[in-house]
């Protein structure tokens, strides 16, 4: 792999690492839309026993080539590199401007949406099914609370298990996963703080993740493959009510993360129309809020900046055959 080649790989990897830190679009939708999907799926199922026979067999060198290693290790930095950069920023946001935050990720999952969508082959009775079921789950678990996440590693390691599977799915974000279990802020306040036991343990359940649904998801792919993209499509669709900006809260919980940081933060919320978002609630004065603007134009030039920047990704991304 020539230098350059190096560079441009490292920098998709830190598209796909700003994708996982937002929740609202797949790391895995940008690995295949910059062309590196089929790769990235196959290095990943490379890894496993067998890589510790060859590197017994055959030496470090060998076991290095068989998992592709020159091409991991450079999207993965990419990737570390990106979460690093972003996380605190993204977190300061969420806090401080959520209806401008909220809706550039809707704009995303919008786009993903259009662009999972045309990655189905054949339209026909299976794929529409997927794709209403998908949606359908997508807004019942809108319709649920958030889950409140908990202390436990144990926790954190099936966090990290289950939310790395949207590395190599198009169509699920990670932190979306994460913020429906209710480890989104804590994983990365963990990050920004470099919780060391809670970073290693979640690093670990993504490891065991990938191992354990790498080979799954590429049968899934393979005999399924329509059924399959068809249903992510739907799952990001009915996401959409998840991911609205405007809302209204319905009930507060304390997130302790240190004495001097306890704070108050929304746990039940509901849509709203943007024009009834600027009315203060009782919540709202309980949060300590005593201004809301719905931020309209605000709100959709950054929808739509986040529908532009996945359509560019495709637009450059190489094409296949």
């Amino acid at each position: 792999m020539v230098f350059r080649d190096r560079i441009i790989l490292f920098l998709k990897g830190m598209a796909m690492g700003a994708a996982d830190v937002v929740p609202g679009v797949s790391g895995g939708t940008i690995a295949f839309i910059s062309g590196i999907y089929e790769e990235l799926l196959s290095s990943i199922k490379s890894l496993g026993p067998e890589t510790l026979v060859v590197l017994r067999k055959q030496g470090v060198k060998a076991a290095w080539e068989q998992v592709n290693g020159n091409f991991l290790a450079t999207l993965l930095a990419g990737i570390f590199t990106s979460v690093l950069l972003l996380v605190r920023p993204i977190t300061w946001a969420l806090h401080h401007e959520p209806v401008l935050i909220w809706s550039f990720f809707f704009g995303l999952i919008a786009a993903s949406v259009f662009l999972c969508g045309k990655l189905v082959r054949n339209w026909n009775v299976g794929p529409w099914i997927g794709l209403l079921l998908g949606t359908a789950f997508a807004v019942a678990i809108g319709l649920m609370s958030a889950g409140s996440g908990s202390t436990s590693l144990i926790f954190f390691f099936f966090a990290g298990a289950i939310a790395i599977c949207a590395m190599i799915l198009p169509g699920i974000s990670g932190s979306f996963i994460l913020l429906l279990l209710g480890a989104y802020l804590p994983v990365m306040t963990a990050l920004k703080t470099m919780d060391l036991p809670i970073v290693a343990v979640f690093a670990v359940g993504c490891l065991f993740g990938l191992m354990a649904f790498s080979r799954l998801l590429n049968w899934m792919f393979t005999e399924h493959h329509d059924l399959t993209v068809a249903s992510l499509t739907g799952f990001l669709l009915g996401s959409l009510t998840i991911i609205w900006p405007w809302k209204a809260v319905d009930s507060v919980r304390m997130v302790h993360e240190g004495k001097p940081d306890e704070h108050l933060e929304p746990l039940i919320q509901h849509n709203i129309l943007p024009g009834s978002y600027a009315t203060i609630t009782e919540m709202d004065t309980v949060l300590g809020i005593t201004t809301k603007e719905p931020q309209l134009v605000g709100a959709i030039v950054l929808a739509l900046l986040g529908v532009a920047i996945l359509l560019v990704l495709e637009r450059f991304a190489p094409k296949k055959g």
